[in-house]
């Protein structure tokens, strides 16, 4: 049997939601989502001149990073489904942006390579979300976004572990 003395700190404390308390505008996950809206937004703008969607330069930018390299793992990378990746990658390759190529080593994986034409719009990606992400943290230190950077992982990790509290 757990005594309260028994738990860390962080299991102390009392829950900050309640259903008294709760504001819908000001939850967390309300907010982030808000900021996410206004980054994709704000991305989707900057790469309308480069004639790249959403669908388009964040596959692009992960393929020339070279952390996925086959529909699958570009689905999990992205975290949507795998049809909605094979549409997106018919996209990209009637654009000459990336190709389908047979793996040699197992000819049931097909890998996917960036072209030379994606190479050259992939350049512009990172200086485009850098710019979008330092307007978001405008006026913030280098200290704050470095505190901000680990709730977010806390908050993502409480996530994962899924809920072990109770009301």
């Amino acid at each position: 049997m757990s005594h309260d003395t028994d738990q860390t700190p962080e299991e102390q404390v009392a829950p900050f939601y309640t259903p008294e308390n709760f504001v819908p505008d000001e939850a967390i996950a309300y907010l982030m989502r808000r900021i996410i809206n206004s980054i994709q937004s704000q991305i989707e703008q900057s790469m309308e001149p480069y004639d790249l969607t959403a669908m388009q330069w964040l596959p692009l930018f992960i393929l020339d990073n070279g952390t996925a390299s086959t529909s699958a793992e570009l689905a999990r990378r992205m975290q949507v489904d795998t049809g909605a990746v094979t549409r997106m990658v018919d996209r990209m390759e009637h654009k000459g942006l990336i190709r389908r190529v047979r793996s040699v080593e197992d000819r049931r994986v097909v890998n996917l390579e960036v072209t030379a034409a994606g190479r050259e719009s992939a350049r512009v990606i990172p200086e485009a979300l850098c710019t979008v992400l330092n307007d978001h943290i405008r006026g913030f230190t280098s200290e704050e976004v470095v505190t901000l950077t680990g709730f977010l992982h806390r908050i993502l990790l409480n996530g994962e572990a899924g809920s072990g509290g109770s009301s």
